[in-house]
């Protein structure tokens, strides 16, 4: 078959494509950004402003069907995304005589739509019904797997605190496993499956959030840690610097839209999934022992606690560091480049320049479309840095505060942020 994966480089659209391309599909990948490694399959295209139907028929030349796990929970054009860009998916779907259509919502929002991302499913999940295809919609609940990445990434980085931050005000979850959810995908684009159905994918067990974390605290072999219950103020503002990574473009599952759909929990009921398709949802705990955690996993856990504060820190190490060079530091500086030879013009030019790059590089780090480029200019510049105070004010080396020598922690959480940069 050929298929079009919609969304096809999420956690839920990578595990598809890995599976169907093994079984000997031919998927054609579309995501919003482009792979870091060329393939001719797949083809770069933002869903939320590709709203013309016209748009989508040369993808779906030859396809057999279409799979839609394209999704966007805030920072992004949500109703773009799930409604006015599937809409126009649907409506070629429907020209080209593309009929099995599979979509991916989200648990609950048949019955309760808070946020909205819940209420943008919700009417993407209606444009899709109303179409004369065989759709099928799938409302899975927190998906876990092998793979981390959202909520699945969280669960694992929570799980790495020494302490077990517990959140008010959150319903129960039923965790669902990535490959049970796969499995269902491959049922559905059997000829002869069942269609015009929507399925809650939840699994068998409904438990807290907290105790999903202290489930993959033990998987990582670490022992329980102690339960702190957060007060809501400190938890609503943890959400809200969430908000603020979002605006920044840091893709983070910890933001307002999060905190709303924490609260109204991700429940169903797993009876009817399991009927039509003959799948049967895996524990949680026993999923995660038939895969033992190795200490890459260890490793990734850890790192993703330590993520947020290492870019935080670092961009606003250069920032703090450009305005002190403007302000309070800005004698200090002019009088080791006078001590280098420099005279005094070009030595104010000097400070400035330094202290205005420092700032630039502090901003692009924060912000991450531009943080590529703010970590290698900060590379670049420290190691300048070090070669000019060297050659100009030797006797730093030895100062007992170690200037010169501080440089090189610094250049290597440079390459910490560099190698931890990519979310996916």
């Amino acid at each position: 078959m050929r298929i079009l994966l919609v969304g096809g480089t999420g956690l839920i659209g990578s595990a598809i494509h890995a599976r169907l391309s093994a079984e000997g599909h031919e998927c054609v990948l579309v995501s919003r950004h482009p792979v870091t490694s060329p393939d001719r399959h797949h083809v770069t295209l933002d869903v939320a402003r590709t709203t013309d139907a016209s748009k989508w028929k040369s993808l779906l030349a030859g396809a057999d069907a279409v799979i839609n796990a394209a999704g966007a929970l805030q920072g992004q054009d949500m109703q773009g995304v799930h409604v006015a860009g599937s809409a126009a998916l649907y409506a070629a779907c429907e020209s080209m005589g593309v009929r099995r259509v599979i979509l991916f919502s989200a648990i609950g929002i048949d019955r309760d739509a808070r946020t909205d991302f819940s209420r943008s499913k919700r009417d993407g999940e209606a444009v899709l019904m109303a179409r004369d295809l065989d759709w099928v919609v799938l409302r899975p609940s927190v998906v876990v797997g092998r793979p981390a990445y959202g909520g699945s990434a969280l669960l694992r980085g929570l799980a790495s605190l020494p302490i077990l931050p517990v959140l008010p005000d959150t319903a129960a979850i039923q965790p669902v496993h990535l490959d049970d959810v796969v499995e269902t995908v491959v049922f559905f684009l059997r000829r002869g499956a069942p269609s015009r159905v929507a399925l809650d994918l939840a699994g068998p067990e409904r438990i807290g959030f907290s105790d999903a974390v202290a489930l993959f605290r033990s998987w990582l072999r670490w022992r329980p840690a102690y339960r702190l219950h957060l007060p809501s103020w400190v938890a609503s503002a943890a959400y809200r610097v969430g908000d603020v990574a979002q605006m920044l473009g840091w893709r983070t599952p910890v933001n307002s839209t999060a905190q709303a759909e924490m609260r109204r929990g991700a429940t169903g009921d797993p009876e009817p999934w399991r009927r039509m398709t003959g799948v049967t949802p895996r524990d949680l705990e026993v999923a995660l022992a038939r895969e033992p955690a190795s200490v890459q996993e260890r490793w990734f856990a850890r790192l993703y606690a330590l993520k947020p504060l290492i870019f935080g820190i670092f961009g606003m190490f250069w920032i703090a560091t450009g305005i002190i060079s403007l302000s309070a530091g800005w004698n200090i500086g002019m009088s080791l480049l006078r001590e280098g030879g420099l005279q005094e013009n070009v030595a104010a030019l000097t400070v400035t320049a330094g202290a205005l790059a420092d700032i630039v590089i502090g901003l692009a780090i924060l912000w991450r479309p531009l943080s590529r480029y703010g970590l290698w200019a900060a590379l670049i510049i420290s190691l300048t840095y070090a070669v000019i105070g060297t050659v100009l004010v030797p006797r730093l080396w030895a100062d007992p505060l170690g200037p010169m020598l501080k440089i090189w922690p610094v250049i290597m959480l440079n390459l910490v942020a560099m190698a931890i940069r990519e979310d996916r």
